[in-house]
């Protein structure tokens, strides 16, 4: 039988926050969570970047890290007892570039009672086609969550959500900024996200901060117009921030790099 998504509390973190699985010792007040959600995992495990880089803008950061995992079944074999025993449901953050990956992942998933939803994020620019493949593959008793760019939730996400998947999530956007320039003749080469760029370099990351965040309120509140279920997530920076969102329309909202800050008031223990 399909398993229902339903969030008891609306609040959750973003893919890539806090760890593969929940630990009190983080700080965080998981208790105010309706769910975890994991750091992504690919079918293969990855390496961090070469030289992962983390680069501040007005109003926020680009962080570049290469997603490390220990690959999916390594991940299980680690983590799957303590989603298990978890008293948050766990939704299950997936690397989703290659249909018949993703498929063999998910139907891993479905023994796990505690797994609320794999949640299946996509490489920039992947076509339609393939999520919609992607979402025919792997329907079945878990549920689906896409995670979506902006540019893609209001065309694409109404025909997911017709087609079985269960909600939309944002995900963070990217984007590049220029290197401090660097003498070194080895810099060039040290990771597959820096580019040539005139007679400088950018490197491309996700994007994260309090500057994201009217952009992805006007997506959650139009995706909510449409009907969609829609999480919402990017420069979510405090519980007033939370708040215009659900009041938006929003499903759940996810909290991301606000939880890396001691004084957030996500970061406190709740009395």
């Amino acid at each position: 039988m399909k398993r229902d998504l339903y969030f008891s509390k609306p609040l959750m973190n973003a893919a890539g926050t806090l760890g593969f699985a929940p630990d009190p010792r983080a700080g965080i007040a998981l208790d105010s969570f309706g769910a975890f959600v994991t750091n992504p995992f690919s079918l293969r495990p990855r390496q961090p970047a070469a030289k992962p880089e983390l680069l501040d803008f007005p109003g926020g950061f680009l962080l570049h890290t290469g997603l490390p995992n220990p690959g999916f079944q390594a991940g299980l074999k680690k983590y799957a007892s303590r989603w298990d025993k978890s008293d948050l449901p766990i939704v299950v953050h997936l690397m989703a570039d290659r249909p018949e990956e993703t498929q063999s992942m998910v139907r891993m998933l479905e023994t796990h009672e505690n797994v609320m939803a794999a949640e299946l994020g996509f490489a920039p620019l992947l076509a339609d086609d393939i999520l919609l493949l992607t979402l025919e593959m792997t329907l079945g008793e878990v549920p689906l969550i896409f995670s979506l760019p902006v540019e893609q939730i209001l065309s694409l996400g109404p025909r997911l959500i017709q087609e079985g998947a269960q909600a939309i999530s944002i995900t963070a956007p990217r984007g590049a900024l220029p290197l401090t320039p660097d003498p070194s003749p080895l810099r060039a080469e040290r990771s597959g996200s820096v580019v040539e760029a005139g007679r400088g370099e950018l490197i491309t990351g996700r994007l994260y901060g309090p500057s994201l965040f009217p952009r992805a309120l006007e997506t959650v509140y139009s995706a909510a117009k449409l009907g969609l279920p829609i999480i919402g997530a990017g420069g979510v920076w405090s519980k007033e921030n939370a708040d215009a969102m659900l009041s938006a329309g929003a499903l759940a909202v996810q909290v991301d790099a606000a939880l890396w800050n001691p004084g957030s008031i996500f970061s406190a223990p709740t009395a």
